[in-house]
C-alpha cells in the first residue's frame, strides 16, 4: 500500500504491538497513532502512554470501555445465551467489535489513511478485527504487520526490539509461557504445555479462579435480579453492567466457577488448544437460562435455541456488524420483553445451582402443573385424543413396515 501517511495502531503497549510502531515508522514512513482500550483486562493501560511517548508518538488514546463493552456488546450476546461449539463463551471474539469500531472512529477523526493491529495470521483476530472495520468504514485500509514481516518468532522479535532500542519488559529468570488475553468476560491462556492436547494446565496458569477443590466449603448464594434479559442488580444491590461482571468474577472466581479447557475450530481452518477462565460469563448464562425457563414461551425458547449456534458463530468468526447478525438480535431482544425477575443460584467448589426463580410475568401455573387436585384446571382425558392425533403417523408408518 501506498500512500500511507497516518496509521491508527492498536496498541497494548507490549513486545508485538511495540515493535509494529516502530516498524510501521520505518517501513511506511507514516505517523503513528495509538489507541489503548481498558476493556476489563485488570492491568493498568496508562503505562502505554509512556511507551508510546518513547516511541515518538504524539497522538495517544487511552480510553475506559468497560462499561459500553459490557452494555453493548457482553450483555446483547448474553441474551441470545451463546456458546461456539457448546463450550466457548467468545470472551475474546466478542471484545473485537468495540476495538475495530474505535479503530475506525479514531481513523475518520484524526484523518488517517489505515488501521493497524498485532494479530498473527494464524489466528481468528486478524479476521475479527478487518471484517469489522470493513462493515463501519468499507474503504479503511488495513496494515497487518504478521502478515508481512519476517518477524515470525519470539527470538526474531527480540533481537528487533534489541537492536532498536526497544524497552522489553521482562522478569529476570521468570517468562510466561502461555499467551494470555483478558477483558470484563474472561481471560484466555494458549501456547506452552498446552499447545499439546494431552498436557494437564498447571494449577498456577490459572489466574482468576481457586480450583474447585480449594474453594471455599461453604456455599455462596446469590440473588440475581433482570429486566428484559440484562442483570440490574445482585442481591438487591443496583448495579451498572460493568459492575455486575466485575463483581461475578470476584464472587466467582473466589468459589472455582468458570474453568474451561477446550479444542476449538478456528474460522481459518486450524485447530487450536486454548483454556478459559469466564466466572462472570458462566454464572450469567446459568442465571438467564432460568429466567428464562420461567418467563418464555416454550416455542419462542426452542427457537431461541436452534438459532442460538449460529448467532454465536457470528460472533466467532467476526461478523458482530453484518446484518444478519443484527437481524438475529432484533428477534432475540424481542424475546426478553418478559424476561423480568429473580433467580437464586448457589455456587459451591467450581458448581453453580439454580435453586429459585421468580418473575410477575411467569407462565407456570401451579394450579395446573401440580400433582394433587387441581380443580378442574387440566381435564386428563383430553390427553388421549393428543396423543393419537399425534400417534396417527408412527402408525401408518409401523403397517408400511409390516
Amino acid at each position: 500500500m501506498s500512500g500511507i501517511k497516518k496509521v491508527v495502531l492498536a496498541y497494548s503497549g507490549g513486545l508485538d504491538t511495540s515493535i509494529i510502531v516502530k516498524w510501521l515508522q520505518d517501513e511506511y514512513q507514516c505517523e503513528v497513532v495509538t489507541f489503548t482500550a481498558d476493556i476489563g483486562q485488570g492491568e493498568e493501560v496508562e503505562p502505554a502512554r509512556a511507551k508510546a511517548v518513547a516511541m515518538g508518538v504524539k497522538e495517544i488514546y487511552i480510553e475506559d470501555l468497560r462499561e459500553e463493552f459490557a452494555k453493548d456488546f457482553v450483555f446483547p450476546m448474553m441474551r441470545a445465551n451463546a456458546i461456539y461449539e457448546g463450550e466457548y463463551r467468545l470472551g475474546t471474539s466478542i471484545a473485537r467489535p468495540l476495538i475495530s469500531k474505535r479503530l475506525v472512529e479514531i481513523a475518520q477523526a484524526v484523518g488517517a489513511d489505515a488501521i493497524s493491529h498485532g494479530a498473527t495470521g494464524k489466528g481468528n483476530d486478524q479476521v475479527r478485527f478487518e471484517l469489522n472495520a470493513y462493515a463501519l468504514m468499507p474503504d479503511v485500509k488495513v496494515i497487518a504487520p504478521w502478515r508481512e514481516w519476517d518477524l515470525l518468532s519470539r527470538e526474531k522479535l527480540m533481537a528487533y526490539a534489541d537492536k532498536h532500542g526497544i524497552v522489553v519488559e521482562k522478569k529476570k529468570g521468570q517468562k510466561s509461557p502461555y499467551s494470555m488475553d483478558a477483558n470484563l468476560l474472561h481471560i484466555s491462556y494458549e501456547g506452552g504445555i498446552i499447545e499439546d492436547p494431552a498436557n494437564e494446565p498447571e494449577e498456577d496458569m490459572w489466574l482468576w479462579t481457586v480450583s474447585p477443590e480449594n474453594a471455599p466449603d461453604e456455599s455462596t448464594y446469590l440473588d440475581i435480579s433482570f429486566v428484559k434479559g440484562d442483570i440490574n442488580a445482585i442481591n438487591g444491590e443496583s448495579m451498572s453492567p460493568a459492575t455486575v461482571m466485575e463483581y461475578l468474577n470476584k464472587v466467582g472466581g473466589a468459589n472455582g466457577i468458570g474453568r474451561d479447557d477446550i479444542v476449538e475450530n478456528r474460522f481459518v481452518g486450524m485447530k487450536a488448544r486454548g483454556c478459559y477462565e469466564t466466572p462472570a460469563g458462566t454464572i450469567m448464562l446459568k442465571a438467564h437460562r432460568a429466567m428464562e425457563s420461567l418467563t418464555l414461551d416454550r416455542n419462542a425458547a426452542h427457537l431461541k435455541d436452534e438459532l442460538m449456534p449460529k448467532y454465536a458463530e457470528m460472533v466467532y468468526n467476526g461478523f458482530w456488524f453484518a446484518p444478519e447478525r443484527e437481524m438475529l438480535q432484533a428477534m432475540i431482544d424481542k424475546s426478553q420483553e418478559f424476561v423480568t425477575g429473580n433467580v437464586r443460584v448457589k455456587l459451591y467448589k467450581g458448581t453453580i445451582t439454580v435453586v429459585g426463580r421468580t418473575s410477575e410475568y411467569s407462565l407456570f401455573d401451579e394450579a395446573i402443573a401440580t400433582f394433587e387436585e387441581d380443580g378442574g384446571a387440566y381435564d386428563h382425558k383430553d390427553a388421549e385424543g393428543f396423543i393419537k392425533l399425534n400417534a396417527l403417523r408412527l402408525k401408518t408408518a409401523a403397517k408400511r413396515r409390516k
